[in-house]
């Protein structure tokens, strides 16, 4: 678990309402970070469905829509029968997409997190903790950039009319 990221999610409430926007970018960017690793083209255009609502070219209907496919996909992926991790990175990565998708931005981090090291290391390096650092550090500055440009405008003050 990313405890850092967890820090910083809570302190933004990233799971309000009010926090949508902020959290679907940022479940953008940890899926796209993985996009390499899905092996189902219908998946991919799932994610590509989310980036097109994040660029405000789809609605929220098509955006549950690729939610719920995207889900069905992934609960169906078949997975890997090897030890070295390849279909495990690809079943990771496709769970990832399907939290995005429904806005679930800290279980969409934590998918494509171990989609990253199953990719990368196989599935030993799953059991390593420091395996992990690289992606959550890179996770937490994401959402640090995204939260400086997403962040909700402090309420103006209007001074009183001056008689």
């Amino acid at each position: 678990m990313n405890e850092a990221l967890t820090r910083l999610a809570t302190s933004l409430r990233l799971d309000a309402p009010e926090s949508r926007p902020l959290a679907l970018v940022f479940c953008l960017a940890c899926a796209r970070r993985v996009e390499h690793l899905l092996e189902e083209p219908e998946v991919v255009a799932c994610l590509h469905v989310l980036a097109s609502h994040v660029d405000g070219q789809v609605d929220a209907g098509a955006l549950q829509a690729a939610a719920d496919e995207a889900a069905r996909l992934s609960n169906r992926h078949r997975g890997s029968r090897s030890i070295d991790g390849c279909g495990h990175a690809a079943v990771s990565a496709s769970y990832g997409v399907a939290k995005a998708l429904g806005g679930k931005a800290m279980e969409a981090a934590q998918y494509c997190a171990y989609a990253a090291v199953y990719a990368s290391g196989g599935y030993a390096a799953v059991a390593e903790r420091d395996a992990f650092e690289p992606e959550y550090n890179w996770q937490l500055q994401q959402l640090q950039a995204l939260a400086s440009r997403y962040a909700a405008p402090e309420p103006v003050s209007v001074p009183a009319p001056v008689s």
